[in-house]
């Protein structure tokens, strides 16, 4: 018990304390700050390999659409909906059934 006491009285320990618990919760970085910002970057790395592979996918319609006419038809035919003079579009849009 004395041995704690002693530690307790020891200015280097309460100084060591009073620091650590600065940096741990009042500090402008302090550990919620540090979750945040870790939390936000995973975040950010998952958007940025989304967005990665959807470039990639982009980028592999652009080059099947300039190369084969038949596939830019097909594309603008399914995608933008697009029709020749002479035809009729229709679109249909299967719904969920609710209980």
């Amino acid at each position: 018990m004395k041995r704690l006491i002693d530690l307790f009285r020891n200015k280097y320990f309460l100084a060591t304390v009073a620091f650590a618990m600065w940096m741990l919760f009042f500090d402008k970085n302090d550990m919620m700050s540090q979750y945040e910002y870790r939390s936000q970057a995973n975040k950010l790395q998952e958007e940025k390999e989304y967005f990665e592979k959807e470039t990639k996918q982009v980028k592999k319609d652009l080059n099947e659409l300039n190369t084969n006419l038949s596939t830019a038809e097909k594309f603008a035919r399914e995608k933008y909906f697009m029709k020749k003079d002479n035809e009729d579009v229709f679109v249909i849009i299967q719904e969920e059934k609710k209980d």
